[in-house]
């Protein structure tokens, strides 16, 4: 029996109740993964972000594998950023008018949780130029083995 090659490509995606996610997620994720929220920028999450080493980011509501820390940086903006997804297939963007101008939101491809937001053509020194704005408390560190959190 061969894999199913959509498998690849598109992931199982995850669909629970708004109580379901409530029983799962603390009020802050909820805000955000769920109802496209934005934390307070320079925060709590954001400073431990800082301090992580090596690892993989997962996503706060289903645990899919969403960045890796070798494609983090610093662009001083007071949100964790990253300029590429280590794991596309669980990374999706769509347009998003909300703000009264045309952004990209970046969502989990799985649980469909709000992340955050991708930016193009900042100028920042890195291989894509681009910067994945993600919420701190939307993602789940997992430090890679040998190394502290």
């Amino acid at each position: 029996m061969h894999p199913d090659p959509a498998a690849a490509i598109h992931p199982a995606t995850i669909t629970k109740t708004d109580a379901e996610w409530r029983q799962v997620l603390t009020p802050e994720q909820h805000h955000i993964l769920r109802q496209a929220g934005t934390e307070r920028p320079f925060g709590r999450a954001y400073e431990e972000f800082k301090r992580q080493g090596g690892g993989t980011y997962l996503c706060g509501g289903c645990g899919a594998e969403l960045f890796s820390s070798a494609h983090k940086f610093d662009s001083h903006c007071g949100w964790p950023s990253f300029y590429d997804p280590a794991n596309a297939k669980n990374v999706r963007m769509i347009e998003d008018r909300s703000m009264g101008n045309i952004r990209t939101e970046v969502r989990c491809a799985v649980c469909d949780g709000h992340l955050g937001h991708v930016f193009k053509g900042e100028g920042f020194d890195t291989p894509t130029d681009q910067r994945y704005c993600i919420n701190g408390v939307a993602l789940k560190f997992v430090p890679k083995p040998g190394t502290e959190s």
